[in-house]
């Protein structure tokens, strides 16, 4: 096991059309790998878009375009490999119909492998009611022998999701987030010190002003912090 890993956390803008979103994060890809970091993390939605704010008057009925989307994620994972980059995006994941789709973490290995996907498990009362299915596990992965555990946006409400993985011995916890909601920063914080492990916070450009995107340590301080309203990649 190595004694230190660097991660990158990515503050790229976020749309609904999925070949902007998989430009930006193959750039903020490049960038992180030239920063010399072992695993990027991006926000909540990154890859396919998230029905926030205008973009819900785009989704009557749910508008993502699953073959550009697909697409783009190949393209994600192609370059994760070329990169030797482990990388964690958002993404909405495709069900059967009629079933609604999963909002998930798609965690792509440094080989260009989907190793692992997780799956929103506590979901808001407009995501419930019209936009997804939740799903029911934790997940924890490893690389180069640290434990990672995945989380989503409003979970942070509750502190058992934290406990959950504290117990289940992970090192940091990847937590992607669309929200323009203050109080989840400082929830970070609380939410690592308590538990006594490192959060990543990942945000979009777009909701930088009230909770930017970080790195929260052990003792529940900020690592690094992007700056406010600012695309940003911290590594």
């Amino acid at each position: 096991m190595e004694d230190c890993l660097r991660i990158a956390v990515a503050q790229i803008p976020v749309t609904t059309d999925a070949r902007a979103n998989g430009r930006e994060i193959r750039a903020a890809m490049r960038a992180a790998a030239g920063a010399g970091a072992r695993l990027i993390q991006f926000p909540e939605g990154a890859a396919s878009g998230y029905p926030s704010g205008a973009a819900k008057a785009m989704l009557a009925g749910w508008a993502v375009d699953w073959a550009a989307l697909r697409e783009e994620l190949e393209e994600i994972a192609a370059l994760a490999a070329e990169l030797s980059l482990w990388t964690v995006v958002g993404s909405s994941h495709a069900l059967t119909a009629p079933n609604r789709p999963h909002n998930s973490l798609y965690v792509i290995s440094d080989t260009g492998r989907l190793v692992a996907r997780y799956d929103k498990r506590l979901l808001s009362f407009s995501e419930l009611a019209d936009w997804y299915a939740p799903g029911a596990e934790p997940l924890v992965f490893e690389v180069d022998g640290f434990r990672f555990g995945c989380a989503l946006c409003i979970e942070i409400q509750f502190p058992e999701i934290f406990v959950e993985y504290a117990r289940l011995g992970i090192d940091c916890l990847l937590l992607s987030s669309f929200s323009r909601d203050p109080m989840f920063a400082i929830q970070v914080q609380g939410h690592a010190a308590c538990n006594a492990y490192w959060i990543g916070f990942a945000v979009p450009a777009q909701c930088g002003d009230a909770a930017s995107s970080g790195l929260a340590g052990p003792d529940g301080r900020w690592i690094a912090q992007a700056p406010q309203a600012a695309t940003r990649l911290l590594s």
